[in-house]
């Protein structure tokens, strides 16, 4: 018998100064047995750096042409591609031709920095994405206040994340390691 997805509920509000959001989300995730709490956590942080009231999370781990999260507009089309976590360079680059933005939510530590060296080169040219590092202190950190039912506010502001739940407290500096190409 498979073992089954683990249901959590998080009750979330976004205050994000850096982009004028300010959102609360009811979110209902469904942890993969496989998938860790750190993942899990990170994939709620990618949600509150990204909020909108169409993003969405994808199917997971069992999915392997479906991102963590995704943002559609009306038509269907994707507008934001959001994975977490060292995909493949190649699975990067075909996000890139189907959606208008993407961005990757790296963690990891050491593994973070072995990854962006062996895909930098090859994603250096991908115009559409951005590729970002949550410091390991603060996924590990995150990860202590998963719990299955959970109430979590988060500030945003010059790149500083602040994740509280009412009696504990992560602070983030999200470091950017490649930005999307922006023409003016």
């Amino acid at each position: 018998m498979a073992l089954k997805a683990t249901i959590f509920k998080v009750g979330l509000s976004v205050a994000d100064m850096d982009r004028s959001y300010y959102g609360d989300h009811a979110l209902t995730i469904a942890r993969h047995p496989s998938e860790t709490d750190e993942r899990m956590m990170v994939r709620v942080l990618a949600f509150a750096l990204h909020a909108h009231e169409r993003l969405e999370f994808g199917r997971g781990l069992s999915t392997g042409d479906e991102p963590d999260l995704w943002q559609r507009d009306l038509t269907g089309a994707i507008e934001h591609w959001i994975d977490v976590g060292l995909p493949d360079e190649q699975d990067v680059r075909k996000a890139c031709g189907r959606a208008r933005d993407v961005h990757v939510l790296a963690y990891g530590g050491r593994a973070v920095d072995l990854w962006w060296q062996a895909a930098s080169e090859k994603l250096a040219r991908q115009r559409r994405l951005t590729v970002s590092e949550v410091p390991v202190e603060a996924s590990k950190a995150l990860a202590k206040l998963a719990n299955r039912s959970m109430s979590l506010q988060v500030t945003i502001q010059e790149g500083q994340v602040y994740v509280v739940n009412g009696v504990d407290s992560v602070a983030a500096d999200i470091r950017v390691l490649k930005a999307r190409y922006n023409p003016r």
